[in-house]
């Protein structure tokens, strides 16, 4: 019967102080590094959609500008309908 307790017991105490712990690191730094930071290529995408959406904002206040010089009260008008 010692025998067999020495058997399960020791690899248990090895696999606890030594296997667990790295398990346990290597785990959290992996999901740390999932969510730290942009890939290269999401950060390239992320900087494209700003400069699009720059632009169409000036496309839309350029055409307000238009709007507003041609008929001055368009703005009352969307408003009620």
């Amino acid at each position: 019967m010692d025998g067999m307790v020495v058997a399960f017991f020791v690899p248990t105490v090895i696999f606890l102080c030594i296997v667990a712990p790295v398990w346990i690191f290597m785990h959290y730094r992996s999901k740390q590094n999932a969510q730290g930071a942009l890939s290269e290529v999401e950060r390239v995408e992320l900087e494209s959609l700003t400069a699009q959406a720059q632009r169409m904002m000036d496309r839309v206040e350029t055409l307000e500008a238009i709007l507003d010089s041609e008929t001055p009260e368009w703005r009352k008008r969307m408003r009620v309908e």
